[in-house]
């Protein structure tokens, strides 16, 4: 199966799939290179900002110190999904309490507010939705991020 591609993926769009979809995976590099993926309750601001909770100690927490950089898949269950590739960083104080405000609006009991888990918010650089769906397959890319330098 071929695919297609073009640009397009609205903002408003991305927001709307990853309020639906709820869960990603969000992948990370291990200290020694080795890819560590780990299944995520997921939530977004309206500037496309992806937010993760996840517990101190957890070993993503390790990699992120040492590599910012991450990937994201987002959907799976009607064969259209979203791939994220961006940076991530910790929040504290009263961005933390911002942030958390969002991901319980979203996800209403979630632990988010426990001193026992951080709280991840990853700026994506790169987004493509792949829709499955269509023959041939069809791609189509953020049109609100900037260009890469």
């Amino acid at each position: 199966m071929q695919e297609t591609s073009s640009s397009g993926l609205s903002r408003s769009d991305f927001v709307h799939f990853v309020r639906a979809a709820r869960l990603g995976v969000v992948a990370t590099a291990s200290p020694s290179g080795m890819p560590e993926a780990a299944l995520v309750d997921i939530a977004i601001s309206e500037s496309a900002e992806l937010i993760f909770d996840t517990p101190v100690g957890a070993r993503k927490l390790t990699n992120i110190d040492r590599n910012d950089r991450v990937a994201v898949v987002i959907g799976w269950n009607d064969r259209i999904s979203i791939q994220v590739e961006g940076r991530v960083r910790i929040v504290s104080n009263d961005e933390r309490l911002d942030y958390e405000r969002l991901y319980e609006a979203q996800l209403p009991g979630s632990r988010v507010s426990s001193s026992s888990f951080l709280v991840a918010v990853i700026t994506p650089d790169w987004v493509r939705r792949y829709d499955a769906t269509r023959d041939p397959a069809h791609c189509d890319h953020a049109d609100w991020l900037p260009s890469p330098a």
